[in-house]
């Protein structure tokens, strides 16, 4: 098994691409070593200090970490996604919810707005999404209240220091010009 890696914008987050599939529907994020009782691939990627948060998308696993280097942990994370796809073993456990199922119970908008609200998801899932997913991240519609569209950061996104440019400058500046009554875009 070659498991390929990449940078991220994020120097703090590593994205590994093991050439398998990882999660076939959804996303799933866990910042803590409880969390990851849900996975035993996150709880397995936890065990190695200086890991601070997993992050699975469809083909891919963002791993965030301290202040060590790469050059140390690196060989450790990859020796643990390797042993845990060879050993056949789920990525989830059985009674896990991805998190993206989890966050849709959490939106917040007026009903009026409904048709707006499809508008902006439909442009985060054609146009935003895919290409956050290159860097081994993700943008979820969280909310949408005044003008005000709030999106919840996942992944290398999560305290990635260009995070706010790709919110202001390009998330943004897409919502806005599809959508009028959009005039800002926020993390939560």
């Amino acid at each position: 098994m070659f498991i390929q890696t990449e940078a991220t914008p994020n120097p703090a987050t590593l994205k590994f691409l093991p050439g398998k599939v990882v999660m076939e529907n959804g996303t799933a994020e866990f910042r803590s070593a409880e969390e990851a009782d849900a996975s035993p691939l996150a709880a397995r990627l936890f065990e190695i200090q200086g890991v601070t948060g997993v992050y699975f998308g469809y083909d891919f696993i963002s791993v965030s970490k301290e202040s060590q280097e790469w050059q140390h942990l690196k060989p450790a994370i990859l020796g643990s996604i390797m042993e845990h796809f060879m050993s056949g073993k789920p990525v989830m456990g059985s009674s896990s919810v991805s998190s993206e199922v989890q966050d849709a119970g959490g939106e917040f908008f007026d009903e009026g707005d409904e048709a707006i609200v499809l508008t902006i998801k439909e442009l985060l899932e054609t146009r935003v999404r895919p290409a956050v997913a290159q860097d081994g991240g993700d943008i979820t519609f969280r909310g949408f209240r005044d003008g005000k569209v709030y999106l919840n950061m996942k992944g290398s996104c999560a305290g990635c220091p260009s995070s706010t440019a790709t919110l202001k400058h390009g998330v943004q500046n897409l919502l806005r010009h599809f959508v009028p009554e959009v005039q800002e875009v926020e993390a939560v």
